[in-house]
């Protein structure tokens, strides 16, 4: 079934809804905004710094991603929510609020029951997990916050967008390590895709720069230990030592064409295909050959009817620890063919925004649909010293000009869950 709304097909040729990005909002490093984020990423610039937010004496890890100066009540939250809510949460309303007022969507001519909420959290409310056991220790169970439960539980952050904005479809966090927020979008799109609802918020938000986070990291092995902000995250570098924490979230508007086209949206990109594979293989390490990445990019690319030739640019998870830049190289050689593979242009923001764990993945959607909406591919922040290990063409500097029919956002969680979202211009290019 084909369906056509001034004169566009706003069905895929198997009859159901194409889907497509009409709001964005970031909350990042690089401060409160898409447009911060975009500008730091296009730059090349690291927003890496010392931690501020509590004392580092004692810690081997020093430099984080944080969100600096932050007042939610600067951004719209009233004093009391603000007073309530974590900072995951905090930065998932701030980022929604920016996304809706982007599509311009006015709820109230909406059918509420028809728009969902799919944004998750890797890890949850943190800083009050460690105060609520802190206070338990040293004052007894009757000093534990009554709101205790209701303000660290990950789901809470989907909840309270839902309560906002009166949002009444489908309510979800799905949680998958540090591919959270690719595996909501992913979800989102689907259920718009299939007709379970017209338009949802998706994505994810994270709180990550917190003591009892960065000594757990720290111990595993994972951070790097650099003092230097501009050589402690260095994806894909022969000189990579781990990655850094970094915090945040990236929500996106998403709406079957038809929905959009219906209220006069302005389309930003669309989210033409969706992979989600499992590795089977580890609790925290990627399998080495890559092949459940690549199944997830193969899988992506196919939902939208393209091949591994058609793609312009991976926006990689590109984490900046030896494994999981070695696997992902490997991927994109197993998608591509040895010869392709090294050629086609890959990307991480993590060199910018540190590893913002469970709202990664929506913040590094944002940037792949802002670069084939605008025609470029972001530069690799902290990268110079290519790795034989990852035989990849790594961006150093900003392309421009570069029109693209698909890229693909990589996303990986400990685990071993994998996904892969592709985005396209719109119109699409033939």
């Amino acid at each position: 079934m084909i369906e056509v709304v001034s004169g566009t097909e706003t069905r895929r040729p198997d009859g159901t809804h194409r889907v497509v990005v009409t709001g964005m909002g970031a909350v990042s490093p690089a401060g409160v905004g898409v447009e911060a984020l975009w500008q730091a990423v296009t730059e090349g610039r690291s927003c890496l710094g010392p931690i501020e937010r509590f004392d580092t004496e004692g810690f081997e890890v020093t430099i984080a991603g944080e969100v600096r100066n932050f007042d939610a009540t600067e951004h719209g939250l009233s004093k009391k929510d603000a007073r309530r809510s974590e900072r995951f949460v905090q930065y998932a309303v701030v980022a929604a609020d920016e996304a809706l007022a982007q599509a311009g969507i006015d709820l109230e001519s909406e059918d509420l029951e028809r728009f969902g909420v799919v944004v998750g959290t890797g890890i949850g409310g943190i800083d009050e997990l460690q105060r609520g056991f802190s206070t338990l220790e040293r004052k007894g169970p009757k000093r534990v916050s009554p709101l205790f439960i209701p303000t660290m539980i990950g789901n809470i952050a989907a909840g309270q967008l839902a309560i906002r904005y009166g949002m009444k479809g489908e309510c979800l966090n799905v949680v998958t390590a540090c591919a959270t927020a690719a595996h909501c979008i992913g979800t989102a799109v689907r259920d718009i895709r299939h007709g379970y609802m017209d338009a949802a918020l998706a994505g994810g938000a994270e709180e990550s720069v917190n003591p009892i986070c960065i000594a757990g990291f720290t111990n595993l092995g994972a951070l790097s230990r650099s003092d230097d902000p501009e050589r402690a995250s260095m994806p894909f570098d022969a000189n990579r030592s781990g990655f850094v924490a970094g915090e945040g979230a990236g929500i996106l508007v998403l709406e079957s064409l038809e929905h959009a086209l219906a209220r006069g949206a302005n389309v930003i990109a669309e989210v033409t295909g969706f992979g989600s594979t499992g590795d089977a293989y580890h609790v925290t390490a990627p399998d080495p050959a890559g092949e459940g990445v690549a199944r997830a990019m193969r899988q992506a690319l196919a939902e939208g009817g393209f091949t591994p030739d058609d793609v312009g640019h991976v926006n990689a998870h590109g984490t900046a620890t030896p494994a999981n830049d070695a696997t992902e190289s490997a991927a994109i050689l197993l998608l591509c063919g040895d010869e392709a593979g090294r050629r086609v242009p890959v990307t991480s923001v993590k060199g910018t925004t540190g590893h913002t764990l469970g709202a990664a993945g929506g913040i590094e959607a944002i940037v792949c649909a802002l670069s084939v909406a605008r025609d470029c591919v972001p530069a690799t922040a902290g990268f110079s010293t290519p790795d034989p290990e990852c035989p990849v063409n790594v961006v150093a500097e900003t392309l421009v000009d570069v029109p693209q029919k698909v890229a693909l956002s990589n996303s990986l969680g400990f685990g071993g869950h994998n996904a892969s979202l592709a985005f396209s211009p719109y119109p699409q290019r033939a």
